[in-house]
C-alpha cells in the first residue's frame, strides 16, 4: 500500500490528490492521510487550514485509517537507526528534488511531499478537468456575476493575471522564500507577451490584495480586479482564471492549478521560472518539468 499525506493550501492539496490519482491509474493501492486537517495538528500552526479537496463535487478518493497510517509512521528508537543506516528499509519517503520518478515503483510508502513538478500527472489532466467540479458561490448574486464573467472569459481576447501578496509580503520567512520571483518586471514581460499576440487582450487580476491591484493596474479600459470570492468561496477564482484564453501565474501552486484546469485548446500558460529562493533550477531540467509552459524569469526574461 502507498499513502500519500495531504497537507498545506488548496494548490498543495490538489498536487497531492493528483499524484493520489496517478498511482490509482498505474493500478497502485493507493490512500490518502488526511490527518494533518486534525484540530490538534492546526492548533499550533500560524496559518491554519481546511481539506478543501472536499469543497468539490465529483472527486473520489480512499482515506487511510489510523492503523494503517500508523504502520508507516510509527518508529521505535531501533528501527530508526536500521533506517539511518540502510535508508531502503525506511517506509516514509520525503520528497528532496523537483522530480523523482522512482515514485512510481514503490510498492509500500508513505509519501511526504507537495509534487509540484508537472511531469507527474500532465497526462492525466485531461481526468482531473472533467473530474473536478466547482461548488456554487455561497452568496446566489455572486455566483451569477462569476457565470457573467466565465462567459465574457470564454472569449478570445481575455487573460487572467494572479497577483498573491498577503502572506508573500507580510511574514519575514516568506518573503525571503517566495519574494522577489514574481516581480514587477515578471508580470510586465508576461503582459508583453500576451499583448504581441492579441493587442485586444483583456486582463482579469486575481489578488489577495486588490489595493496594491487597483494601484498598480488601474487602467480600467484594460484591466478588470475580480472581487467577491472570499473564505470557503476563494477556490472560485480558480475556476475563473480556467476560463481564460491566458493564465498568467504568480509563483503559487493555486494560479498553477487556475491554469491546468483550463480545458481551452488554445491555452497558452505562463508561470515563473522560479517557485522559490532555495531550490536550484535549470532551464533543461523546467522546460521538461513544465513542458508546453511558458517560463520568464524574476528579470522579465523568457526561458527556452
Amino acid at each position: 500500500m502507498l499513502i500519500i499525506r495531504v497537507a498545506g493550501g488548496l494548490g498543495n492539496q490538489m498536487q497531492q490528490y493528483a499524484m493520489y490519482r496517478q498511482l490509482k491509474s498505474l493500478g497502485k493501492d493507493v490512500k490518502l492521510d488526511l490527518s494533518w486537517f486534525s484540530e490538534d495538528e492546526q492548533k499550533d500552526l500560524l496559518a491554519s487550514r481546511k481539506c478543501e479537496l472536499k469543497y468539490f463535487k465529483g472527486i473520489d478518493f480512499e482515506e487511510c485509517t489510523d492503523e494503517e497510517r500508523a504502520f508507516f509512521t510509527k518508529r521505535n528508537y531501533l528501527t530508526k537507526v536500521i533506517n539511518k543506516l540502510i535508508p531502503s528499509t525506511c517506509k516514509i519517503f520525503e520528497e528532496s528534488n523537483m522530480y523523482h520518478p522512482e515514485i512510481y515503483t514503490f510498492k509500500d510508502k508513505y509519501l511526504e511531499g507537495y509534487f509540484l513538478c508537472n511531469k507527474y500527472y500532465e497526462d492525466i489532466l485531461p481526468f482531473i478537468q472533467n473530474e473536478i467540479i466547482f461548488p456554487k458561490h455561497t452568496d446566489p448574486d455572486v455566483q451569477k456575476r462569476n457565470e457573467e464573467l466565465m462567459d465574457k472569459m470564454d472569449g478570445w481576447h481575455t487573460a487572467s493575471i494572479h497577483l498573491r501578496r498577503g502572506d508573500y509580503v507580510t511574514e519575514p520567512q516568506n518573503e525571503a522564500l517566495f519574494g522577489g520571483i514574481a516581480t514587477e518586471a515578471y508580470y510586465d514581460a508576461a503582459i508583453r507577451y500576451v499583448l504581441d499576440r492579441d493587442y485586444q487582450a483583456h486582463f482579469y487580476i486575481f489578488s489577495n490584495d486588490p489595493e496594491y491591484a487597483r494601484e498598480h493596474y488601474s487602467d480600467t479600459s484594460r484591466f478588470t480586479i475580480v472581487t467577491g470570492n472570499d473564505g470557503v468561496n476563494s477556490l472560485l477564482d480558480m475556476e475563473l482564471m480556467s476560463h481564460c484564453r491566458y493564465n498568467i501565474c504568480a509563483n503559487s501552486t493555486f494560479s498553477f492549478w487556475g491554469a491546468r484546469l483550463n480545458k481551452r485548446s488554445d491555452k497558452e500558460m505562463i508561470r515563473t521560472f522560479k517557485m522559490r529562493n532555495n531550490q536550484e533550477v535549470s532551464a533543461r531540467e523546467m522546460t521538461d518539468y513544465w513542458k508546453d509552459w511558458i517560463l520568464i524569469d524574476e528579470k522579465g526574461n523568457r526561458v527556452f
